[in-house]
C-alpha cells in the first residue's frame, strides 16, 4: 500500500495481518537508519507478531526503500514525522495503531512518536541509541567537506547518499533522554551486549531515564542488525507477549471459512507462496522451500501432509494401546513421500503414484507380536485410510464481496 505524509510522497507500506485478518490491536515497525521496511528481521518480527494476532504496518521513511523523496529529507525529525503520519493514516483507515516498535535510530523514532501519540499504549525498542546524534558517526568523514560545500556524497553502509547541512543539524535537535524521561509509557529495551554499532551502555542510559513500568531484554550474541533469524524470531516473540500485559485480552475472532472447515491465504502481492491457513481455532503457515523460490517460513503442503499421516497414527496408536492396556509409552512415526513410477501394469495412468514410506519406534515393554499388530492397526488411521481410498473432489467459486 502507498501512504502520503504530510509533505506529499507517498510512503511504502505493507500491512500484515495474523491468519484469521482481524487483529486485536495494530502495530507499527520503523526500520533502522538507510535500511529498509524489506529487511529479513523486520519481517520475522512482524510474522512472530501476526502469528500473536497483531496488525502490523512496517513501511519506508522517506527516501527509503520504495518510497517517494531524496534521503536527504529523511533526517530524524522526519523520521518521526512519517510516524505520526503513519499512524495518522491508520487510526482513519483501521483503527489507531497501539504499539511501536523501533530498530536502531528507528527505535529512537519511536519514542519520540510515542510521547506525542496519546493513544498509543506501548513502546519497544531494538538496539536503540540514546542519543540521535550517535549516527552522525557514519557519516562524520563527510561533516567538514558538508560544511565546506553544503551538499556532498557519502558512504553509508557501502551504499551512496547525498547529504547537506540541514540533514546533520536535524540530528542534534533532539534530546532523546529527555523524551524518554517524559514518555510514561509502558518500554521495552532490547539490547546485544555484543553490539559493535550501537554500544549497550545507549540501552542503560535510556533504560535508568524511562519511568516504569520499563522492562529490559537483553540480544545476548545477537548483531545489531539481528541477521541471525533465530535472533530476529525471538524479538518477535518476546514483543509479542511481553505486550499484552498492557492490552485487553481477547478472543481473536476467526476469519469466514464459508462455513468450511478451513480457509487458506496468499497475498501474492506481499509473499511468493507464504500461505497463511486459519481453522476454527488454530492457524497455520505453509510455504515452499528456498529451492523452489518460496522463503521456507512454514512447511510445504506435502510436508503438511505427512505430518497429518504421522499425527493420526500416533494418536491411533495411543488409543489402540489404551485400550488394549498395553505398556505402550512413547511412539514416533518417520515418514517420507515421494513420487514414483506406476506400478502392476498401470503405466496408462499418467499421474506417478505417491509412495509414502514409514517406519515406527515404539518405546514399552512389548514383545514383537504387540509391535507388529501395532504397525498393522497403524495402517488403518482414518488420514491412511482416506488416502488410499477414491477421493472426489467439487468445487466453486465465492462471491468476491464475501
Amino acid at each position: 500500500m502507498k501512504i502520503e505524509n504530510s509533505k506529499g510522497h507517498l510512503l511504502n507500506a505493507f500491512l500484515e495481518l495474523p491468519a484469521n485478518q482481524k487483529p486485536d490491536e495494530y502495530a507499527i515497525f520503523a526500520h533502522c537508519f538507510t535500511c529498509s521496511s524489506s529487511l529479513v528481521a523486520v519481517r520475522n518480527i512482524s510474522r512472530e507478531l501476526t502469528a500473536q494476532g497483531f496488525g502490523v504496518l512496517r513501511f519506508d521513511f522517506t527516501g527509503l526503500g520504495l518510497s517517494e523523496g531524496e534521503f536527504v529529507e529523511s533526517h530524524f525529525s522526519a523520521n518521526v514525522q512519517d510516524l505520526l503520519d503513519v499512524h495518522q493514516y491508520m487510526t482513519q483507515e483501521y483503527k489507531a495503531p497501539a504499539l511501536l516498535i523501533g530498530h536502531s535510530l528507528g527505535g529512537a523514532a519511536v519514542i519520540c512518536a510515542g510521547k506525542e501519540l496519546s493513544n498509543v499504549k506501548a513502546v519497544a525498542t531494538i538496539g536503540a541509541p540514546a542519543n540521535v546524534s550517535h549516527v552522525k558517526k557514519h557519516f562524520s568523514h563527510a561533516i567538514d567537506e558538508i560544511d565546506e560545500k553544503g551538499e556532498v556524497k557519502a558512504n553509508i553502509g557501502g551504499r551512496s547518499f547525498t547529504i547537506n547541512r540541514e540533514f546533520v543539524k536535524h540530528f542534534e535537535k533532539t534530546d532523546l533522554l529527555e523524551v524518554v524521561s517524559e514518555l510514561k509509557k509502558p518500554l521495552l529495551i532490547m539490547h546485544s551486549p555484543f553490539d559493535k554499532i550501537v554500544g549497550i551502555d545507549n540501552a542503560e542510559k535510556l533504560y535508568k531515564h524511562a519511568y516504569h513500568p520499563k522492562s529490559f531484554i537483553s540480544l545476548d550474541k545477537a548483531d545489531h542488525l539481528l541477521m541471525n533469524e533465530d535472533d530476529s524470531l525471538y524479538v518477535g516473540e518476546v514483543i509479542g507477549a511481553w505486550v499484552k500485559r498492557y492490552f485487553k485480552r481477547r478472543k481473536a475472532a476467526a476469519l469466514d471459512r464459508a462455513g468450511e472447515q478451513l480457509v487458506a491465504h496468499l497475498d501474492l502481492e506481499e509473499y511468493k507462496y507464504t500461505t497463511k491457513i486459519q481453522l476454527n481455532k488454530h492457524h497455520l503457515v505453509a510455504d515452499e522451500p528456498e529451492s523452489i523460490g518460496g522463503d521456507d517460513f512454514g512447511p510445504s503442503p506435502y510436508e503438511l501432509l505427512i505430518s497429518a499421516l504421522a499425527a493420526c497414527k500416533t494418536m491411533m496408536l495411543k488409543m489402540y494401546a489404551k485400550r488394549k492396556k498395553w505398556n505402550l509409552q512413547e511412539v514416533f512415526v518417520y515418514i517420507s513421500h515421494e513420487k514414483t513410477e506406476p506400478r502392476n501394469g498401470d503405466e496408462e495412468n499418467k499421474l506417478k503414484p505417491d509412495l509414502f514410506k514409514m517406519k515406527f519406534r515404539f518405546i514399552g515393554e512389548l514383545d514383537k507380536e504387540q509391535k507388529e499388530r501395532l504397525v498393522e492397526i497403524a495402517g488403518k488411521c482414518p488420514v491412511h485410510r482416506s488416502l488410499k481410498s477414491t477421493n472426489y473432489f467439487e468445487s466453486s467459486m465465492i462471491d468476491q464481496a464475501l
